[in-house]
């Protein structure tokens, strides 16, 4: 017979546990969604869904500050944006130089200049196969490309390999 109480105040700790795990599990779900609910809300605040009207003139200021931009090649790894501003100042007024660099920081050996005015794309692309810290850079315009920049880069490196195979065995 005492036996038969334990079982009993057993099964009455298991259906509180068991209420008790309902009870946070309800609670979870309620917070999920109310998570949910506020990420939709961000999302539509942030503008994650653009209106035709927002792309289209994002597509335009692109095209605009390709037109005031070059991608410059074989920069040396040590350069920093100053170093690479400096040497196209002469051109115009240099508005953001950015060297890409890869997951880790460091540099990829190209970068971006980007320019105040139009005018001084052509005055840059002057300077391509001039020296930046004993490199010799290839710089091109970026305006009216119709590749990617992953296209753009693997196009550029591909011809550039070319050329050095060229260059140096024929």
């Amino acid at each position: 017979m005492e036996n038969d109480d334990v079982d009993m105040i057993g099964a009455d700790n298991n259906e509180a546990d068991l209420d008790d795990m309902k009870k946070r599990l309800k609670e979870m779900e309620d917070e999920a969604a109310a998570l949910k609910e506020m990420q939709a809300k961000v999302e539509k605040e942030m503008g994650s869904v653009q209106d035709p009207a927002n792309a289209s003139a994002s597509q335009i200021n692109r095209e605009e500050v390709d037109a005031r931009s070059i991608f410059v090649g074989n920069v040396d790894y040590a350069c920093t944006p100053e170093d690479v501003q400096q040497h196209f100042q002469s051109c115009g007024t240099v508005n953001r130089v950015t060297i890409r660099t890869d997951k880790f920081g460091q540099p990829k050996g190209y970068a971006y200049v980007e320019f105040v005015e139009v005018e001084a794309v052509q005055e840059a692309l002057l300077l391509n196969e001039s020296e930046l810290h004993g490199r010799q850079l290839k710089v091109i315009t970026t305006k009216g490309s119709c590749f990617s920049e992953k296209e753009f880069v693997f196009l550029f490196a591909a011809i550039y390999t070319y050329l050095d195979f060229f260059a140096r065995y024929c």
